[in-house]
């Protein structure tokens, strides 16, 4: 293999000499280190599509770490090591380097997180080519033979499948998530609004919800509009349904189940939310997303192949409900 760049990345002088002696073939064990949430979780299957496809005799090991492993692509890998996490705190410091050093020898090691555990499970696990993508010019060669600069303005599904494409890989397009899930099957065709998100300061106001929904169950009779609420308490719905009760055709629903939701987003014709795991759960499932954006940034976390908006003010203020509805309204037609 070569390592194939000229500006945009970073390597070791002794990287380019390992990676002239490895082929794609001779790769035997691969290790994966991805400590994040659900939506970036779920971002991460079509990386590891194409290192299965790029290395077709390694066998692959998925690092999670305790407190994040909801939407784990479990499918995707041969095996999977455990990190202590947040939730762990009382173990003690030698039982968690013990821990780290489980993930033993690889040929390859990418590490898609770039978080302080991360950087030490790098230390830890020997390898013959670590790569990854940190954020501090510092962080290179303490951690990685090789690192890919990252952008907030590229979807991040794709920023991950540089680390193959330094390689020589060229993955296929649109990406591929393989999201094995059944569609929901109800009644009659439905959108999906989600009005929660990681934090409070990412959700679009309810009222401005409220009225979007109403707005779309008057235009789109056929549909079923169901508001899905999240799982914490203060992810109630009760401020949006209130003034939509005389509407029969909207639904307010909780799932706590994971596979259920995946299942009833998978189904859905359109889903609106503001920037979270559930957005890009629909994005895996192929299903049409309006996302809403004014605390983050809306390039990381939209595809551009079709099939996906993204609401977003060039002074980052909260979008208007007409925005949003002329958005949905465009998908659906």
């Amino acid at each position: 293999m070569k390592l194939w760049f000229k500006n945009g990345a970073w390597a070791k002088r002794r990287a380019t000499i390992v990676a002239d002696r490895l082929a794609p073939e001779d790769i035997k064990r691969v290790a994966v280190i991805r400590h994040a949430a659900v939506g970036d979780m779920v971002l991460t299957r079509p990386f590891l599509v194409e290192l299965r496809r790029f290395f077709p005799n390694a066998e692959i090991t998925l690092s999670l770490v305790t407190n994040y492993t909801r939407g784990a692509p479990l499918d995707l890998v041969d095996h999977v090591h455990m990190a202590y996490g947040r939730d762990q705190r009382t173990v003690p410091l030698s039982q968690q380097i013990r821990r780290g050093r489980e993930l033993g020898r690889h040929d390859l090691l990418f590490d898609l997180a770039a978080t302080a555990r991360s950087f030490w499970l790098c230390k830890l696990t020997p390898a013959s080519l670590k790569i990854g993508f940190p954020y501090h010019t510092l962080q290179r060669p303490a951690f990685y033979d090789v690192a890919i600069l990252r952008s907030d303005l590229r979807f991040e599904a794709e920023t991950l499948l540089d680390m193959l494409s330094i390689l020589g890989h060229v993955h296929e397009h649109p990406l591929r998530f393989d999201m094995g899930v059944t569609p929901l099957q109800r009644d009659r065709p439905y959108v999906v609004y989600f009005p929660s998100a990681s934090t409070p300061d990412k959700c679009w106001p309810h009222a401005h919800f409220a009225e979007l929904v109403g707005r779309m169950a008057e235009d789109y009779p056929q549909y079923e509009h169901v508001v899905l609420q999240g799982i914490a308490e203060w992810e109630r719905i009760d401020e949006i349904m209130a003034p939509l009760q005389g509407q029969g055709n909207v639904t307010g629903l909780r799932l706590d189940d994971f596979d259920e939701t995946v299942s009833l987003v998978k189904g859905a014709d359109l889903l609106v939310g503001n920037d979270t795991g559930i957005r890009n759960i629909a994005i895996a499932c192929e299903t049409s997303t309006v996302g809403i954006f004014f605390s983050t940034e809306p390039f990381r976390y939209w595809p551009r192949d079709g099939g996906h908006e993204a609401a977003f003010c060039v002074d980052a203020s909260v979008p208007a409900v007409d925005q949003v509805y002329a958005l949905c309204r465009k998908l659906l037609a």
